[in-house]
């Protein structure tokens, strides 16, 4: 295994590690660049996800929400990572156009409901403190409840957590998504750090 990022290689190989790099392999058939940098603390990634999740499953959160929400905050935030990872992801629950239009800021592809979630997530990436009651009672005239907002805003800030720390120690996205992204989506991602050569490209 190599370092990733402006990091190298974790100096002790750990079963935590073995099960993170496995899992990728398991899931898409390559160990993922994220994996390799929280190769150094694996439960820290495992913990992350797993209150990702448990927000995702209080929120009845589908693929499409996630998408839209991911899309939505890492373009603002300027993750390019993420952007691709789930502007496919997006893609693949609606079409290419729509998850592209969402990573340039043009939400016309999506219900009045989605398009309330997108600004809001944009607006807590670029600026939390910048929000006012005014953008918390659009969506609430979207149809969300209060509890919604919070666990919204919650999974957000936790999605940006993880882009935090990827973008500042130089990590990459991963070369596979050149080809397994929609053109659509590639085109719509210029900020950020750039696709890894795929010359680096390794499964262990």
């Amino acid at each position: 295994m190599t370092g990733t990022g402006f990091l190298g290689r974790p100096e002790h190989t750990v079963a935590a590690q073995a099960a993170l790099f496995d899992e990728d392999v398991e899931q898409l058939g390559y160990v993922t660049n994220v994996s390799r940098l929280w190769a150094y603390e694996p439960a820290s990634l495992t913990a992350l996800f797993d209150l990702i999740m448990h927000t995702v499953r209080a929120q009845d959160f589908t693929v499409r929400q996630r998408g839209i929400l991911v899309a939505a905050c890492a373009s603002a935030f300027g993750d390019s990572y993420c952007a691709l990872a789930w502007g496919r992801k997006l893609a693949a629950a609606s079409d290419a156009p729509t998850a592209a239009g969402v990573l340039r800021g043009d939400d016309e592809a999506l219900t009045s409901s989605e398009r309330a979630m997108a600004r809001w997530a944009r607006k807590v990436a670029r600026d939390p403190n910048r929000t006012s009651g005014a953008d918390v009672q659009e969506l609430r005239d979207a149809g969300y409840t209060d509890a919604q907002i919070f666990g919204i805003t919650v999974f957000v800030a936790l999605r940006i957590a993880l882009s935090t720390v990827n973008d500042a120690l130089g990590v990459g996205p991963d070369a596979q998504l050149r080809s397994t992204a929609p053109d659509a989506v590639l085109q719509a991602v210029n900020f950020g750090r750039p696709i890894d050569d795929a010359s680096q490209v390794s499964t262990s």
